[in-house]
């Protein structure tokens, strides 16, 4: 069964660990100093929050599959919608190991396709440690992504004009 997830940039990660957990009525499956994320079944949710100097807001949104076929079923849906696809093969972000895919709808909202396949001791996947098995860094380096977290830079998609419908006030009216 596939498990929706969001991501949030927040200016404040105590703050919002507080407030996300008192809105789930539960702690974070994992908590770091940098990012926390909640693994929720009802509703079934990956909710992911960080804060690493990228705008606050809704960062991206995704698929998480539970195996590699799941996987390869979103895949192909995103095939036929005929967007661009960028595929990364076990990447490392936000602490796990994943296999993914990332397409942009046509407001350029990020999604993110992915299955997890372990867990890795750092954001982005760093690998450069110390003899005392602590992240050496003065010599590490970090990729710093200005879009999406852990996306690859973004994806053009051509996408038909559409006219523009008025709106009434109000949010879903019209």
């Amino acid at each position: 069964m596939k498990r929706f997830h969001v991501h949030v940039g927040v200016a404040n990660l105590d703050q919002s660990i507080q407030f996300y957990a008192a809105m789930f009525g539960a702690p974070p499956t994992i908590q770091k100093t940098d990012y926390a994320k909640w693994m929720l079944e009802d509703p079934r949710v990956n909710f992911a929050i960080s804060a690493r100097g990228a705008a606050t807001g809704v960062n991206h949104l995704g698929m998480q599959a539970e195996s590699a076929e799941e996987l390869a079923e979103i895949h192909s849906r995103l095939q036929a919608a005929d967007n661009a696809i960028v595929a990364e093969v076990g990447a490392n972000c936000c602490y796990t190991k994943s296999d993914k895919y990332w397409v942009q709808d046509p407001s350029g909202i990020a999604w993110e396709s992915f299955h997890s396949l372990g867990s890795v001791p750092f954001f982005n996947g760093a690998t450069e440690l110390t003899a005392e098995g602590e992240l050496n860094v003065t010599t590490a380096t970090f990729a710093v992504k200005t879009d999406a977290c852990c996306a690859p830079k973004p994806v053009t998609v051509a996408m038909p004009k559409i006219a523009a419908k008025p709106m009434n006030a109000g949010c879903c009216n019209g």
